[in-house]
């Protein structure tokens, strides 16, 4: 969901948040004209604000090329005739950008806008430095380079560039964030491009804007350290990227279909027998949108089951590798544009359409139905009892599992599910949880999909085993990061 908050400003500052992609996009206007930092797919937003306050989007700035989502700089240029601007970097782009240099200055309305270029997330990376319509430097927009309590992580651009180490971003990180944005104003306003749920930090804040001088005082990674310590505290607690996150740098790099072709494509509504005939004609997934709870009771076989209302976009980008992979959608009445935008939104452009009439369609054409057993904590301790060789099985995060869970149970996070599963033993009986119920739907829906069916789902996960005082629960321990 997309939210517009207001900033305090001389000039037009507005934060667009996603919360499903924790992502930041921004704002600006001033004498009417604006500039749109970091925006996301669906651009339409965007022109909307602009029309509204009669103003002309001139620029389009990006921070880097992102990994976690595609930019809709491209379709936004095309529809309003904005310049995209990019800082330093000798990559060839499959669109027209103006490519800066570092310390150029661009004119908005009354105000300027800086680029600094801050490399070490990627090479590319650049802030922008907000100099307001009475020549103060007012706000600065991060990108991936400084968080609220973190900072980005340096181990991206490798996958892309050949000769890059992570050692060798995060040095240059270390550098950029002492040399061109620790001397900045301490009342200088830090917007980052994203918080709290992104994979693009290990554990960033809650808090989507905050001063220069406390973040000073707060962050770690901005006090006073040898480059070296900086490199081994930043990289410490690093696990793999998502799959998907190179792909959608090439995408943002060289090009992608309109987002008004992928919607147009992805919209076609598919009766039961035409749905079963592409699932079975073509190496399509079938992906069930639905809650938890109402997928549980009747699903396709070998769906997937990745909640709309959940981390959505984050957890198909975790679990469906390659972004040309071809889909089918089961959705919840009326929302299946939701569904077909918040999966372009991370360069999944390929549904081939959804299931007209949902799955009472399905059952009424005589289809064939499965469903996953899911049971309450009382069911839980009952079982535990009657059948004690039933396994606890936590598809947590490792560092959540580390900080809290139920004695005597196992970690197998969702997030490396091709590698959790080998730890399944389809003779044995598995109670599965997460910390509320959406991740260990996801993961009994994948391993039910590849043939297991020993798995039983939690409700409400840890959080009602905990809040139940049924099981033995290990001291909690602070995790050192929360990826």
């Amino acid at each position: 969901m997309l939210s517009f908050n207001e900033l305090k400003s001389t000039m037009k500052i507005e934060q667009i948040y996603t919360g499903c992609l924790a992502q930041g996009a921004y704002y600006l206007e001033s004498n009417g004209e604006a500039a749109i930092i970091d925006p996301l797919r669906e651009v339409q937003p965007y022109i909307d604000k602009a029309n509204g306050n009669e103003a002309k989007i001139k620029y389009i700035f990006e921070t880097h090329f992102h990994a976690d989502f595609v930019s809709g700089h491209i379709d936004l240029a095309k529809k309003t005739g904005a310049s995209i601007v990019y800082g330093p970097t000798d990559m060839e782009l499959g669109f027209n950008a103006t490519i800066a240099k570092d310390q150029q200055e661009f004119v908005l309305g009354n105000s300027k806008i800086r680029v600094i270029h801050t490399p070490g997330h990627t090479m590319e990376s650049s802030v922008f430095l907000l100099i307001n319509e009475e020549g103060k430097s007012e706000a600065l927009f991060t990108g991936d380079t400084l968080f609220i309590g973190d900072v980005g992580r340096p181990d991206l651009a490798q996958k892309v560039v050949a000769d890059l180490t992570q050692e060798k971003l995060a040095g240059y990180l270390y550098d950029s964030l002492r040399e061109k944005i620790m001397p900045l104003p301490d009342d200088l306003i830090i917007y980052p491009a994203h918080g709290a749920g992104s994979a693009c930090g290990k554990n960033m804040s809650k808090e989507t804007h905050d001063t220069l001088g406390n973040q000073k005082k707060t962050n770690y990674a901005l006090q006073e350290m040898t480059k070296e310590s900086f490199v081994s505290q930043v990289l410490d607690g690093l696990t793999p990227p998502p799959a998907y996150f190179p792909q959608n740098v090439m995408m943002n790099i060289k090009g992608y279909d309109s987002i008004d072709e992928v919607l147009e494509r992805g919209q076609k509504a598919l009766s039961p027998v035409d749905f079963e005939y592409l699932a079975n004609r073509t190496g399509a997934i079938i992906l069930d949108t639905r809650a938890p709870e109402v997928f549980a009771k009747g699903f396709i076989p070998n769906s997937i089951n990745i909640g709309i209302d959940g981390s959505f976009a984050v957890w198909v980008g975790s679990l469906v590798p390659d972004v040309k992979q071809e889909l089918l959608i089961v959705a919840d009445k009326d929302r299946e544009e939701e569904v077909i935008t918040r999966l372009a939104r991370v360069g999944y452009d390929h549904a081939l359409g959804f299931l007209k009439g949902g799955i009472p369609a399905w059952e009424a054409a005589g289809k064939e139905i499965d469903n996953i057993p899911s049971i309450d904590v009382d069911e839980l301790k009952s079982q535990s009892i009657s059948h004690p060789e039933n396994i606890i099985l936590d598809v947590r995060k490792a560092s959540e599992h580390f900080s809290e869970h139920v004695i005597g149970s196992i970690n197998a996070p969702l997030d490396y599910v091709n590698e959790s599963m080998k730890v399944i033993d389809k003779d044995k009986t598995y109670m599965v949880h997460c910390a509320g119920g959406y991740r260990s739907m996801v993961f009994c829906s994948v391993l039910r999909a590849r043939g297991y069916d020993n798995l039983i789902n939690i409700k409400g996960g840890f959080d009602a085993i905990k809040s139940s005082e049924k099981f033995s629960v290990s001291d909690y321990a602070c995790p050192t990061t929360m990826l």
